[in-house]
């Protein structure tokens, strides 16, 4: 079985005092979890919960109007803030030069920080049934604030079907975002593994900017999703974006803000509306291959001056992220495969030759066997081609540079 993972977000309704209320609540939580924060950075870094617990927590009991669950919320928040900074700094090791002019990795943990996390917004953890419930046949919700239990109305829009038996509620963490009251709870549920036997339909995605997608089946069937007007409107922003920043005054810089806000959330969408096409598409029992994209560098040649960025801010991880969790609701799969020569092998004889990739007219043409076709759809035949490989047991399949026929 696998757990699946969402947050789905409420909106909140509280009066004005319960607004005060609760931004009180979330102020003390900040103020604790910044000192908390500072004892792990003045202590070597121990993110033992047990640990902290023993040493604060009867501090904070004599001094703070948290209750006892709301107190050991924050031990664990801090932690987990840490924790999750230390596998971020593995992932991204220190480079330098040496003498001898070659890059070095060092890698990093946290003894590199300089100063300790901060928890610069008030906010919240609440555990279900300790902190939160919903009462009232789910028409109310009532929340723990400082000293006392509060209901309030709110609205589930768009996610009523998390609040059904087979999804589970877990810790919820109340957030203030623009004068608005939200609940993020994360909801988890148990569905079945992807099935690798009986045939799974296999699907080989060929992700760019000419098209966001070219998809191709192990049915032999192509899908082109177009990008032209994506391009488009990522230009338009590049141009607002440079006369803003041409400007550089303080209300110039906000507007910038607004305006990475809004492209983000644009990005977002599309990518959204990119994988739910995708598993509406292909359906249960599907292997979605894409290749693995990380710290790829890809050719801009065949785009304009003012778009050659854009291969480097697009966000691929993201439509991948979102494609993996909807199609493990629907008992399919996303494998990652090795991009080496995919745009340069030939599907009918197997050579590789990067010459035969024609970027002025998106063809490619082999010139051993003369098999002809869109370069965006042969990459997408050689990833449906490895797709097949790791379903056959190969763990980490590639395609090998072969001068000839093979």
């Amino acid at each position: 079985m696998l757990k699946l993972g969402r947050t789905i977000k409420l909106r909140l309704y509280p009066d004005t005092d319960q607004a005060e209320q609760f931004l009180a609540m979330t102020q003390e939580y900040q103020r604790l979890a910044n000192i908390v924060s500072q004892w792990i950075f003045d202590h070597e870094f121990q993110l033992s919960w047990l640990k902290i617990d023993h040493q604060l927590y009867k501090r904070f009991r004599q001094e703070s109007e948290l209750n006892s669950q709301m107190i050991q919320s924050v031990f664990r928040t801090v932690s987990a803030r840490y924790k999750t900074v230390r596998e971020q700094m593995k992932q991204h090791p220190y480079g330098y030069k040496n003498e001898d002019n070659k890059w070095i990795q060092v890698s990093r943990d946290l003894t590199w920080l300089t100063k300790p996390i901060q928890f610069c917004r008030p906010q919240a953890d609440l555990v279900r049934q300790s902190n939160y419930s919903f009462v009232d046949k789910i028409q109310q919700i009532s929340i723990t604030t400082l000293g006392k239990r509060t209901k309030l109305n709110f609205t589930i829009k768009g996610f009523e079907k998390y609040f059904t038996d087979d999804w589970k509620l877990g810790t919820a963490k109340l957030v203030h975002n623009q004068g608005k009251w939200l609940l993020h709870i994360g909801v988890t549920k148990e569905v079945s593994d992807f099935d690798t036997k009986n045939n799974p339909r296999i699907v080989g995605i060929d992700r760019g900017l000419r098209f966001l997608a070219t998809i191709f089946d192990s049915e032999g069937k192509t899908l082109f999703f177009d990008g032209q007007k994506i391009l488009h409107k990522r230009k338009k922003f590049l141009e607002i974006r440079r006369q803003l920043q041409s400007k550089g005054s303080k209300s110039a810089k906000k507007k910038l803000k607004r305006l990475a806000q809004r492209e983000n959330r644009w990005m977002t969408d599309v990518n959204h509306r990119l994988a739910k096409t995708l598993v509406t598409t292909y359906g249960t029992h599907t292997l979605f291959v894409v290749e693995d994209l990380t710290n790829v560098t890809f050719n801009t040649n065949d785009l304009p001056k003012s778009l050659r960025n854009s291969h480097r801010s697009w966000s691929f991880f993201q439509l991948e992220s979102f494609l993996t969790y909807k199609a493990q609701a629907i008992q399919s799969a996303v494998v990652k495969v090795n991009p080496a020569f995919t745009s340069q092998r030939c599907p009918k004889c197997g050579r590789v030759e990067k010459t035969n990739r024609h970027h002025d007219t998106h063809e490619y043409w082999c010139k051993q066997c003369h098999y002809r076709c869109n370069d965006d759809r042969l990459g997408a035949m050689n990833i449906e081609m490895l797709g097949q490989e790791w379903l056959n047991g190969v763990k980490y399949p590639k395609i090998k540079k072969l001068t000839t026929a093979g």
